[in-house]
């Protein structure tokens, strides 16, 4: 009887334990294939977006990252930043206006700016009117059997090949050293407008005071090494360097 019982108890568990069993596992796999389904959904839908929203959901990505990187600048630093913009952008479109926004010692500057484009431009025009010049008779010579012009400014050429070939070097050369002078205005241009920005940085961002100063006083100075003199000292000079008081 007793058997018969412990049987009966035993069957009951086992039965028991199954049916429990059956939901967690439908519930397993009903979770596996929702989640199986939504990462094919999402994956379709990446592999169906277009270059076009793939560019712009990149594009917002990036934005946020770049959002969350944002350094956040107070109104003094703002207002530096703005006065060392406006020196460089003054200077490039009129020369010197930056140096004169900076102060300082704008009244040398300024003349020393000018003074460069005037001396290019002299150099400009001495090249560019020997140049027409020989031009003018090159084409003569190569359109006469290398003939001088009437009215040659260069009769010591010989009329022949090889003094046409002689002009045309001297055309070449004239070319050359007017063309140079348009890219040195150029890089002076630029050279203007730097200097109005590093003056500008120097002044608002790095400020190194006004008493600023050196101070000359004799000093002994030790013998470097095993020295022949009788003294292991000697006199010499000594500049300190420093902020004044």
């Amino acid at each position: 009887m007793t058997r018969i019982i412990f049987g009966m108890l035993c069957t009951l568990m086992v039965v028991g334990t199954l049916r429990a069993q059956v939901p967690d596992s439908l519930q397993r796999d009903t979770m596996a294939v929702v989640t199986n389904s939504l990462d094919t959904t999402s994956t379709d839908s990446l592999d169906n977006e277009t270059r076009r929203e793939r560019r712009q959901r990149e594009r917002r990505e990036r934005e946020a990252v770049e959002q969350e990187q944002v350094v956040f600048k107070d109104s003094a630093r703002l207002a530096i930043e703005e006065l060392t913009r406006k020196a460089w952008k003054r200077s490039l479109i009129i020369p010197g206006w930056g140096q004169y926004t900076n102060g300082g010692l704008w009244w040398i500057k300024v003349p020393v700016i000018y003074g460069g484009f005037v001396t290019t431009a002299v150099v400009f025009e001495f090249n560019n009117r020997y140049y027409q010049e020989i031009l003018g008779e090159v084409q003569y010579r190569l359109a006469n059997n290398h003939a001088a012009p009437p009215n040659t400014q260069y009769p010591n050429v010989a009329t022949d090949a090889q003094g046409t070939q002689r002009m045309i070097a001297a055309k070449d050369y004239y070319r050359r050293n007017r063309d140079l002078m348009v890219l040195l205005t150029v890089a002076w241009w630029g050279v203007n407008s730097i200097e109005a920005y590093v003056n500008s940085i120097l002044k608002y961002r790095w400020d190194i005071g006004e008493e600023i100063g050196f101070k000359i006083s004799p000093a002994l100075l030790r013998q470097p090494g095993p020295s022949l003199a009788h003294q292991p000292f000697a006199f010499g000079i000594k500049i300190n360097v420093g902020l004044g008081r």
